[in-house]
């Protein structure tokens, strides 16, 4: 049997959009001679749909799309996944499932047993879990273990649910597996993903064709990664990240191909963790631009390494045409940071203008000068600096019909180091999950075959500029230390108890947890930012405000 994987870049509810594609993807699996055009998961819809999902002119549009597919599934069979209606009169009114649809109707319908609820997924909310054994499905004389994304990849201690559905339907004897997903990216998922379906196919001695998402819908990024293994685990096919692909596999092949000596294993050669973070970047703002209507984006470009690396990435992603960058210096900016910022911006060929803050901010400690008398500069006269250059960008944001670009990095979202309503604002946060050690690889990574970033960008202390001689070290550990904290308090969850006996200063710990503790208020009021990291800011880390824990 001759099975096409087709990765696609859906739009959450654009069902004329994803139904036409994935007829498309059926008519050219057709003319490839392929039997059976395999989909991702809820691609009728779009993922995550969240909240469409209540809307009940929503469900009966994913309806009427499986039935339009399933009119094109003559002399080939298609594999959908679409939400469903519970047609019983308890528990939640939706199952997440996957549909197979063949002769011009739909055969079979399988409903997803095991629904994430943690990090990013939510599906308990929307979605009854499958509480009974599904069936194969037998088509062109092979039986079809069909599973949707989590039923492979976890097991439930839930004793209403089977621990995996694969434990019930190995008793079928089905002759592969094929496992349709929505797995958003992070920088480790690549190697999870084919550990996952090797122990899978090694457990149950079945090949495992895997079928997921690519696109960026809002913060979360799919970067495909379609596989398909043999039972001996080895890869078979892999589709392309971060695109759109298309391959085909015959399954008459599988059963030798272990025979071989040219199968490789995808991790033999890997990815480095930096392109994938690049790569998915580029995509994210790609298609949160596209996907939105939006063109054109504008920027504040500081002549430092966070605003350089956010101006490469807009760039690739919408071309030099569609981006501005705005040069906004003060008092305190120095000559090299603006030759800096302009020598980028000439390597890239992005538009740029210059537009010194100090008459406004002349103005402003001239209105505030009766309450400020006798008092010393401080914060407030930093942050009246960043406010004011985010009133300047926003006003041409909305002048001239551009989105501005929020530059934050993770470490400085992570502490509170930014002002709110200043260099906090923005319509995306392209570096909002990238920590500040990993901008300094992302800028080398770019430079990689010639410099685009200046060198200066990358090698001067960082500083904001916003007093003189301020550097990020006055306030913050160095970033060497704070990220590795950072990471072992935000990714792995370590307690203080734990940071200590990793070897940190005791004072550093308790600084550094405070300063993220306190920070959450920010965090609540920032732009969407792209994940890219097992535990990113925004809907994967889901904090109070008002909580006192290590605070």
């Amino acid at each position: 049997m001759q099975i096409a994987l087709a990765q696609l870049n859906y739009r959450i509810g654009d069902f004329e959009q994803n139904v036409a594609r994935i007829i498309d993807g059926i008519h050219k699996a057709k003319a490839a001679g392929a039997d059976l055009a395999v989909f991702a998961e809820l691609s009728v819809c779009g993922y995550p749909p969240r909240d469409f999902l209540e809307f009940d002119d929503f469900i009966e549009k994913c309806y009427q799309g499986i039935l339009r597919i399933a009119e094109e599934c003559n002399d080939i069979a298609a594999i959908v996944g679409s939400p469903s209606l519970n047609p019983a009169d308890k528990g939640k009114p939706l199952y997440n499932s996957a549909y197979f649809l063949s002769e011009g109707r739909i055969q079979s319908v399988i409903h997803k047993t095991l629904l994430p609820n943690y990090d990013v997924f939510d599906e308990y909310r929307y979605f009854e879990p499958n509480r009974l054994p599904n069936e194969v499905i037998e088509f062109k004389g092979r039986r079809i273990a069909l599973t949707i994304c989590e039923d492979l990849w976890n097991v439930s201690d839930d004793p209403l649910y089977v621990r995996n559905p694969m434990d019930e339907l190995i008793r079928l004897n089905p002759d592969l597996i094929i496992n349709i997903a929505a797995s958003p990216f992070h920088y480790d998922q690549p190697v999870a993903r084919y550990d996952v379906l090797k122990r899978n196919a090694l457990t149950y001695g079945l090949p495992v064709f895997y079928v997921n998402h690519i696109g960026g819908q809002t913060e979360l990024l799919f970067d495909g990664g379609s596989l398909a293994v043999n039972a001996a685990g080895e890869l078979v096919a892999e589709l392309n990240r971060f695109s759109e692909d298309f391959q085909i596999v015959d399954t008459e092949d599988l059963v030798f191909l272990h025979l071989t000596s040219d199968i490789r294993n995808p991790m033999s050669d890997p990815v480095s963790r930096i392109s994938l973070i690049h790569d998915a970047l580029v995509m994210g703002i790609r298609d949160y631009f596209g996907k939105m209507g939006f063109v054109k984006a504008i920027l504040g470009l500081s002549g430092g390494i966070d605003s350089a690396v956010t101006l490469v990435l807009a760039a690739e992603a919408l071309g030099n045409d569609n981006v501005k960058a705005l040069l906004l210096p003060s008092r305190f900016s120095s000559d090299h940071s603006i030759k800096d910022a302009k020598d980028l911006a000439g390597n890239l060929g992005v538009g740029y203008e210059i537009i010194p803050i100090e008459e406004a901010f002349r103005a402003v400690e001239h209105s505030l000068e009766s309450q400020f008398n006798g008092l010393a500069f401080n914060l407030t006269e930093e942050n009246v600096q960043a406010r004011i250059r985010a009133v300047i960008m926003m006003a041409l944001s909305n002048k001239f019909g551009y989105i501005l670009l929020n530059t934050s990095n993770k470490s400085e979202a992570a502490v509170g180091y930014g002002t709110l309503y200043g260099d906090m604002c923005g319509g995306l946060s392209v570096l909002g999950d990238v920590y500040k050690t990993q901008v300094y690889e992302l800028s080398r990574y770019i430079n990689r075959e010639k410099e685009i970033i200046p060198l200066n960008s990358i090698s001067k202390p960082p500083s904001a500029e916003l007093r003189p001689g301020q550097k990020d070290s006055d306030s913050l550990p160095e970033y060497h230390i704070l990220d590795k904290i950072l990471y072992l308090y935000i990714e792995e969850r370590k307690g203080p108890k734990e940071l200590l006996e990793a070897g940190f200063d005791e004072a550093t710990v308790k600084r550094v947890l405070k300063l993220v503790n306190t920070s959450e208020y920010k965090r609540y009021q920032t732009p969407p930012i792209l994940r890219v990291s097992p535990k990113a800011f925004g809907m994967g880390r889901r904090m109070p405000i008002v909580g006192k824990y290590l605070s």
